[in-house]
C-alpha cells in the first residue's frame, strides 16, 4: 500500500498501518509462516542437461520409493532409439524398449519390457509403493501392469495381469489413490464410467459405475479427456471436466455439490488440456482449515477443431481459476498468467507454491496442432497477493509440447522429459521427438540459500508415519531463523499429458522446535490428520525452513 499525496495526513498514519497489517494478514494467513525473501530476489534457476537420450520419449513417469523413475511411451509407434537386451522376448519383431526405468542418484537407465500398448493410459501408487498402471489403446486398453519397487535394478521389470483385467476401456483415464488404498479410474474416451482396483467380490468391485457427469461435460471436441481428481479432506473427490466441476461420494455414487462452471470460454481438459492442482493443505489439530484447487491454461472453445482439422492455432488461454472448495458458497477467482498455456504441467513444490512447465502458447493437443513451444517456467506464488503471483523463470532450450512430462524428485528438482507431437518418431523439422532429459533446479537450489538449507538427521518411529500421532524430525542447520520450519509431507506422482495424478501436499501441524546442539534442531510435529488428507502410502518428507527446502526422505504413511 502507498500513498502517492506528499500532504498525507499525519493523523491518518496508524490507519495506514493498520491497514498495511490487514493486507499482510489476508497474504499469509495465520496458520501460515510469511517467507523471510522479497519475491523480487526469487532466482530464474537454471537448467541442466540429464540425458542427451534416453532413446524413448517420456509421455509417462513415476517417481518410486526408492529414488527410481519409470519412463514409458507407446508401443505402437514404431521403433524407439533403446534396445532391448539381446535374447529378449520382442512383441511384434519390436526389439526396442519402450520403457525404462532411470536411476535418479547414478544418472543412469537401462530398458524395461512392456508389452501392451500404455498409449495414454493412467497410474498410482498403491499403499505397498507398487505403481498400478492402467489401460492405454489396442490390446491394452483393459490391462492393469504392475512395477513393484526394488533395489535390484537388474531383477525390476514390468508385470501384467493376465487373470484380472479393467471392466471397460480405460483410454485417457484418470486415477487417484482413496483412503482405503484403492484407486479409482474414472472416464476414458467414450467411457462414462469408474471403476476400482483391486478387485475384489466382497468390495463389490468386479464392475464399473456410471457416472453421468462425464456425459454432461462431453463436447464435439470431447474436451472431458483425462478429468482432474482431487481426494478431498473431507473424503469425497472433487472432479473437474471441461468447463464443469463436481464433489462426488464415490462410496454412494452421488453428486454432494455442483461447483459454479469456471468462467470464461476456455475449455481446461484434454485435448484442450490445462492442468490443475489441489493447494496445499496446512493442517492444524482439528484438519485443514481451508481447501483450494488451481486450474491453470487450455484453450478457447474450438481451438482442437480448428488446430487439428485446418492447422490453424488459435492462442491458448491466459487464465488460471482458483476456487476455494471448503467455502459454503465458492466461487472462482480468475486470474491472468505472463503468457499463454496449453499442455503445461504444474508442479507442487515443497515450498507451497506451484511451478508451471512445459507446453504451447497456440493449439491444443493433438499431432502437430501446436505450435510456439512456451521455454519459460513461470513460478505461481499461492500467498502473494493477486498482482504478484506470477514470476518468469529462466528457459529451456528445449521445446517441450505434445507428449512432455514433468515431476519433483525427492532432492528437489523437476525431472522434465518427452516431447513427441508427431505420429512416430520424427527427428527432423521444427518439433523433433525430443529423447532427452533435463533437470530444473528452482531458486531454493542456489547456493546462496545453503546456511538456510536444512539437512534431516532421522525421523523418529523408523521412518513410519501414523495418523494423528505425534514424532520427531531431525535435522541440521548451518543459519537458524525462529519460527520459520515446517514439515511437509508430498507423495511421488504419476504424471502425463498435463496432470500429475494424486499430486498434493499435507503440511504437518508444528508443536514444537528444540535446539538441540550448536547445528542441530529437532522439530515435533504431528501426524496426519486422517486418511481423507493423507492416503496410505510412501512420501517425500521435507523440512522447510524459511522458504528453503530439504533434500527428502522417504517415509511410509500408515
Amino acid at each position: 500500500m502507498t500513498f502517492k499525496n506528499q500532504s498525507f495526513p499525519s493523523f491518518l498514519f496508524p490507519l495506514f498501518l493498520l491497514f498495511s497489517f490487514l493486507e499482510l494478514i489476508e497474504a499469509y494467513p495465520p496458520f501460515m509462516t510469511p517467507p523471510t525473501w522479497s519475491l523480487s530476489m526469487v532466482s530464474g534457476g537454471y537448467w541442466q542437461l540429464l540425458q542427451s537420450s534416453v532413446g524413448v520419449s517420456a509421455m509417462h513417469a513415476q517417481v518410486l520409493p526408492n529414488n527410481k523413475v519409470i519412463i514409458f511411451d507407446r508401443t505402437d509407434s514404431g521403433p524407439s532409439n533403446l534396445s532391448l537386451p539381446a535374447g529378449s522376448f520382442c512383441p511384434n519383431n519390436d526389439c526396442t524398449a519402450h520403457s525404462l526405468v532411470y536411476d535418479v542418484v547414478s544418472n543412469t537407465f537401462r530398458p524395461l519390457h512392456v508389452i501392451t500398448d500404455t498409449w495414454c493410459s493412467s497410474g498410482s501408487l498403491d499403499p505397498n509403493g507398487t505403481l498400478i498402471q492402467t489401460g492405454g489403446y489396442n490390446e491394452g486398453d483393459h490391462v492393469i501392469r504392475i512395477f513393484p519397487p526394488c533395489d535390484d535394478v537388474s531383477a525390476c521389470d514390468w508385470y501384467e495381469l493376465t487373470t484380472t483385467h479393467l471392466v471397460d476401456r480405460r483410454w485417457y483415464a484418470s486415477n487417484q489413490i482413496l483412503p482405503d488404498g484403492r484407486i479409482i479410474v474414472v472416464g476414458g474416451r467414450r467411457v462414462f464410467t469408474y471403476e476400482f482396483y483391486p478387485k475384489n467380490d466382497f468390495m463389490n468391485n468386479n464392475k464399473s459405475f456410471y457416472l453421468r457427469f462425464l456425459v454432461e461435460t462431453r463436447d464435439p471436441e470431447e474436451n472431458n479427456l483425462y478429468p482432474f481428481l482431487h481426494l478431498l479432506p473431507d473424503g469425497n473427490l472433487f472432479i473437474f471436466a471441461n468447463q464443469k466441476s463436481i464433489l462426488f461420494d464415490y462410496k454412494r455414487g452421488i453428486v454432494l455439490k455442483q461447483f459454479p462452471p469456471i468462467p470464461g470460454n476456455d475449455k481446461r481438459n484434454y485435448p484442450s488440456t490445462g492442468s490443475s492442482v489441489l493447494l496445499p493443505l496446512r493442517l492444524t489439530p482439528m484438519g485443514p482449515r481451508e481447501v483450494e484447487v488451481l486450474v491453470c491454461g487450455g484453450a478457447p472453445a474450438g481451438s482442437f477443431l480448428k488446430s487439428d482439422k485446418m492447422k490453424v492455432f488459435v492462442e491458448a488461454s491466459r487464465t488460471c481459476g482458483r476456487l476455494r472448495v471448503s467455502d459454503p458458497n465458492p466461487q472462482w477467482l480468475i486470474e491472468y498468467m505472463p503468457m499463454p498455456r496449453v499442455m503445461s504441467d504444474m508442479i507442487l513444490l515443497p515450498t507451497g507454491d506451484v511451478l508451471i512447465i512445459n507446453g504451447a502458447s497456440n493449439g491444443t493437443a493433438g499431432w502437430e496442432d501446436a505450435v510456439n513451444p512456451v521455454l519459460n517456467p513461470v513460478l505461481y506464488s499461492v500467498n502473494e497477493n493477486p498482482v504478484r503471483r506470477f514470476t518468469v523463470l529462466s528457459p529451456s532450450n528445449i521445446a517441450r509440447m505434445y507428449h512432455s512430462t514433468a515431476l519433483l524428485l525427492p532432492d528437489g528438482r523437476i525431472l522434465v522429459g518427452g516431447s513427441n507431437p508427431h505420429t512416430r518418431y520424427k527427428f527432423t523439422g521444427l518439433y523433433p521427438t525430443e529423447l532427452s532429459l533435463e533437470a530444473y533446479s528452482p531458486y531454493y537450489l542456489d547456493p546462496k540459500y545453503n546456511p538456510l538449507k536444512p539437512s534431516v538427521i532421522s525421523v523418529e518411529m523408523g521412518n513410519t508415519v501414523s495418523y494423528g500421532q505425534r514424532f520427531g524430525v531431525t535435522f541440521s542447520l548451518s543459519l537458524y531463523k525462529q519460527g520459520t520450519v515446517y514439515v511437509a509431507l508430498m507423495p511421488p506422482t504419476f504424471t502425463t499429458h498435463s496432470q500429475g495424478m494424486n499430486q498434493r501436499m499435507v503440511v504437518l501441524n508444528l508443536a514444537t522446535v528444540v535446539q538441540l546442539s550448536p547445528f542441530n534442531y529437532k522439530v515435533v510435529v504431528d501426524g496426519p490428520t486422517n486418511a481423507n488428507v493423507a492416503p496410505p502410502g510412501y512420501y517425500m518428507l521435507f523440512v522447510v525452513h524459511s522458504g528453503i527446502p530439504s533434500h527428502s526422505i522417504w517415509v511410509n504413511v500408515i
